[in-house]
């Protein structure tokens, strides 16, 4: 009779304790980087007039291509830090007659955008 009450006793102990190791704060959440990061080195050696293959060459391919405009390109970033808030961040590439015509997003316009590289 002894042993049954010590074993329900520790059965009772384990299941408390597994139930609430699974709700802690402290179990441990892995990073989760999503998409093309970009840094504002980066989008600064963007220029207005460049192909699409030289924005491809500075910036790499975009994580999305829009189906029925092909000339909207979408750099999304997203940094989900174990239990905090999601980071996310976007660039707007806009092209017109094949060649970069405009940006937006959350970075910082270049400060020479609209002076074209040298052909």
């Amino acid at each position: 009779m002894q042993s049954l009450k010590t074993f329900s006793l520790w059965l009772i102990v384990a299941l408390t304790l597994s139930s609430a190791a699974g709700c802690s704060s402290w179990v441990y959440r892995i990073n989760i980087p999503q998409g093309n990061f970009l840094e504002q080195s980066d989008v600064d050696k963007l220029r207005v007039n460049m192909t699409r293959e030289q924005v491809v060459y500075v910036l790499g391919k975009p994580i999305a291509e829009n189906a029925f405009d092909n000339n909207t390109w979408r750099y999304v970033y997203s940094f989900n830090k174990g239990r905090s808030n999601e980071q996310y961040k976007s660039l707007v590439i806009n092209f017109e007659n094949e060649k970069l015509a405009s940006i937006s997003g959350d970075y910082e316009q270049p400060e020479n955008f609209t002076t074209p590289l040298e052909q």
